[in-house]
């Protein structure tokens, strides 16, 4: 009688087992990948590496462009586009619809540097630095780190849009 119950016992406590650690491991599984979704960020210059448009401008900290309001200082930011989409070649097309072409490059995750720019933009020896103060999937924030002699000497801040 003794093996009987000593038999049952053990066979009930091996089940008992088996379904904790069945359920236990199952647990793991439908946990594990709430936990564990390190998703990757890509680096910058490749999340910046698209069509970019002007969405509001501060020309020396005062509001020139907002692409929602009705009447602007100068509507024609229209015109801006900043075309990163190539990893090798940049189209600038600034507010007066003047367009350059260059490389660009990424340094330290904050600032944008177009360089080898044809024809010289006013004022440049063919290189615009920018830094970069905000970037998420459709939407970028640069500030020019010179300024501009086309805005009266002004340092630009762009909020920017993802055409």
């Amino acid at each position: 009688m003794k093996v009987f119950i000593k038999s049952i016992f053990t066979q009930r406590s091996i089940r008992f087992i088996k379904t904790i650690n069945t359920s236990f491991v199952l647990l793991q599984l439908m946990i594990s990948p709430i936990f564990s979704c390190n998703k990757k960020i890509k680096p910058v210059s490749e999340r910046i590496a698209k069509v970019w448009i002007a969405n509001l401008v501060r020309e020396g900290g005062r509001v020139v462009y907002d692409k929602s309001a009705v009447s602007n200082i100068r509507m024609n930011y229209t015109n801006f586009r900043l075309d990163l989409s190539n990893s090798q070649t940049v189209t600038l097309r600034e507010f007066d619809n003047q367009t350059f072409t260059g490389q660009w490059e990424v340094q330290e995750d904050t600032k944008l540097i177009l360089k080898n720019l044809s024809p010289h933009p006013t004022g440049t020896n063919g290189i615009i630095e920018y830094s970069i103060t905000q970037l998420s999937d459709n939407a970028l924030k640069l500030t020019r780190t010179a300024t501009s002699v086309k805005t009266g000497n002004t340092l630009n801040n762009y909020e920017l849009i993802n055409q």
